[in-house]
């Protein structure tokens, strides 16, 4: 693991995999979830086919800078993002995701890697979209997975998902791994679902890591980023969207509208997936994600 300063006041802690002379493909970590999130065997899986492979903490999460001097009311948040108040939702967010895809840049910059192939998953997916938005010229390709264009009438959870997802986190350990599991068995792929593996994940999360205020302030960034929709029209950026059909924290719509909105953009919609990667399905993911990276002819 390796932190470097990625902006003013910024240091990212990242890891790779590969050769630095391979092709550059960055994964993008969702809301709430640190660089274990990209699993390091599947990190390997794609560096033995050649590429070079990134994952790193954002910004709030992990061992990544922590924006703790800001303080924000999460119901307050809430309560402005679902009437509207865009605008109330944006003055209390500390940063945006917009900051969020610039630190990816930046740490492209540390790693001496001028174009790259960026991945995101969820919220992740959409500071990969930004990433292709602001900066084309950085972005090889774009993979955009289990995410959404931040419209309100597309991807929304489902209510069980929702309260999942909302629930305080506990702040003791074993509490906190057994609340981990219950609400990832809400969205997660219920054909795979491995309960150890997920508290494992909890575990190594919670030793590395608790923030829970950290979480609370990426919420914000999320709910005041809006619709992506108009600039998403405009890529011409080479684009795959991958999402899950049994994905419940952000139904399946989310990804069909960031596919049909993209020009020629390509959609994997994957039977018994939900809003994780099992291992089971690794093949059928690192096959997308190498076909999707090989150099055009």
């Amino acid at each position: 693991m390796t932190s470097s300063l990625v902006s003013t006041g910024v240091v990212l802690e990242y890891e790779t995999f590969g050769s630095p002379d391979s092709t550059a493909l960055v994964l993008i970590a969702g809301f709430g979830a640190q660089l274990l999130s990209w699993h390091a065997d599947l990190c390997q899986i794609l560096a033995d086919q050649g590429r070079y492979v990134i994952r790193f903490d954002n910004r709030d999460a992990g061992k990544s800078t922590m924006f703790d001097q800001y303080a924000v009311d999460l119901q307050a948040i809430i309560a402005a993002a679902f009437t509207g108040d865009l605008d109330t939702v944006r003055a209390s967010a500390p940063y945006s995701l917009e900051d969020m895809a610039d630190d990816v840049v930046g740490l492209m910059d540390v790693l001496d890697v001028r174009k790259a192939h960026i991945v995101g998953a969820s919220m992740g997916g959409m500071i990969a979209q930004l990433v292709a938005i602001r900066h084309p010229e950085r972005t090889q390709t774009l993979t955009s997975m289990m995410s959404s264009t931040g419209e309100a009438d597309y991807g929304q959870a489902t209510p069980d998902a929702m309260a999942a997802l909302l629930s305080p986190a506990p702040s003791d350990r074993s509490s906190f791994i057994e609340s981990s599991v219950k609400a990832n068995r809400v969205w997660s792929s219920a054909r795979y679902f491995d309960a150890d593996a997920v508290a494992g994940v909890a575990a190594a999360s919670y030793d590395r890591s608790f923030s829970p205020a950290g979480t609370t302030r990426q919420l914000a960034a999320l709910l005041a980023t809006g619709s992506l929709a108009d600039q998403l029209t405009e890529l011409a950026v080479p684009t795959l969207v991958i999402h899950g059909l049994d994905d419940t924290l952000v139904t399946p719509s989310g990804g069909q509208r960031t596919a049909n909105l993209i020009p020629y953009a390509d959609l994997l919609l994957v039977p018994d997936m939900g809003h994780d990667r099992p291992e089971p399905l690794w093949p059928l993911l690192t096959q997308a994600l190498i076909e999707h990276t090989q150099p055009k002819q």
